[in-house]
């Protein structure tokens, strides 16, 4: 009975033990980023984002050919990927699309309109990437500006 008091009213157990729980996960999140930097192939989970480079820039309303460049991070081209065309701010009559050739561009005819008192506005591209690459397309792309005569 003697013994079984001390070690209830013991509590210096309990002090050291989320000490050593910090430093035994500090030490094995290490281990594991080491170890994964030296497996090879760990890159290819990295998923990069495109963007698009529309040319013009600016335009009027009424039609136009707008070639539209797809581009990694790096700025490199991106072919077989399909680039989405629709309204933002400025209207189009639907949806148009297009899918990049081996330089990365695509060529699209657009007939964009503003609304009454209305003097700019924008058309959005998305894009779907390429099937088995690592891209993405999850951020906002840069959008064609339409300016009133």
């Amino acid at each position: 009975m003697r013994q079984r008091r001390r070690l209830y009213n013991d509590t210096r157990g309990i002090e050291g033990l989320p000490v050593r729980l910090v430093i035994a996960l500090v030490v094995g999140v290490a281990s594991l980023s080491v170890m994964m930097n030296m497996i090879s192939g760990i890159s290819g989970l990295a998923v990069s984002e495109l963007d698009v480079q529309p040319e013009p820039e600016v335009v009027t309303p009424g039609e136009h050919a707008i070639e539209v460049a797809v581009i990694d991070p790096e700025g490199r081209p991106v072919s077989d990927a399909t680039v989405i065309a629709r309204g933002g701010s400025a209207r189009l009559d639907g949806v148009e699309t297009a899918t990049t050739d081996e330089n990365g561009v695509a060529e699209i005819e657009l007939s964009p309109e503003l609304g009454a008192n209305q003097q700019d506005g924008t058309i959005e591209f998305d894009i779907k990437p390429p099937a088995g690459d690592e891209y993405a397309d999850r951020r906002e792309n840069t959008a064609l500006l339409v300016v009133a005569d």
